[in-house]
């Protein structure tokens, strides 16, 4: 894989991962609560693909707007940091001395890192954004970003409804429709789940059995919500 591709997933995978998961564990939880009510299986995929378009649109607004925010912020602190370095270097290259002398720095050594990243204004300012304000810049396209996060939504969301479209297609699907359904969703939360490990470094096995888990859950309480609510649809 060359470099790009690999930037490309480092940035925009996460993304990918937590807009699956969320389409998944929101579709299926609707799936369980209108099974729960004993609702049609029409009412399931009237409000499943409801949610992939309303929720899933609303996610990659959210995601959208808070990269958008951060990147805007560093930009601004960046901007405040380039003046300071023109119009007062002596205050900034103080401030330099101090980060590296509380990193252990000292003598020689101290004065050696100082002039090392003041001779370049690019790496000066970087170290000032990083070591002063805890600023690492994104360079995460806010678009992608919600792009990629809206279309994870939709396609792994769409899983727990794929056996109520199928069924529309096959008597073969019609009396177990809902079982087919969490078999589908459990092998999306797992692989999803696998990946997100991956993502983190928590280990794949591991965190496929966790969103497994939360993904159950949160059916499990829809399921049981809708049955006891069922007597009033």
């Amino acid at each position: 894989m060359s470099t790009d591709n690999n930037k490309f997933v480092s940035r925009y995978l996460p993304d990918f991962v937590y807009g699956g998961i969320d389409g998944s564990v929101t579709t299926f939880a609707i799936v369980a609560g209108v099974t729960g009510a004993s609702l049609s299986p029409t009412i399931v995929l009237i409000l499943g693909f409801a949610n992939l378009l309303a929720d899933g649109f609303s996610m990659a607004v959210g995601n959208y707007l808070s990269t958008k925010s951060k990147k805007e912020y560093a930009d601004k602190i960046r901007k405040s940091e380039e003046h300071s370095v023109i119009n007062i270097p002596e205050e900034e290259t103080e401030e330099i001395r101090e980060i590296f002398a509380e990193k252990g720095f000292s003598g020689q050594q101290l004065d050696d890192a100082v002039e090392i990243i003041t001779s370049n204004q690019d790496v000066w300012i970087d170290t000032m954004m990083k070591d002063e304000f805890g600023i690492f810049e994104d360079h995460t396209s806010p678009i992608k970003s919600a792009l990629m996060t809206f279309v994870s939504f939709n396609l792994i969301g769409f899983i727990p409804l794929l056996a109520y479209v199928l069924s529309y297609f096959s008597d073969s699907f019609k009396s177990n429709t809902f079982t087919l359904s969490i078999i589908l969703t459990s092998v999306a939360f797992f692989i999803v789940g696998s990946v997100k490990g991956q993502v983190v470094g928590s280990g794949r096995l591991f965190s496929g059995f966790e969103t497994l888990l939360i993904g159950g859950v949160a059916a499990v309480i829809a399921y049981y919500v809708g049955y006891l609510l069922r007597g009033l649809a």
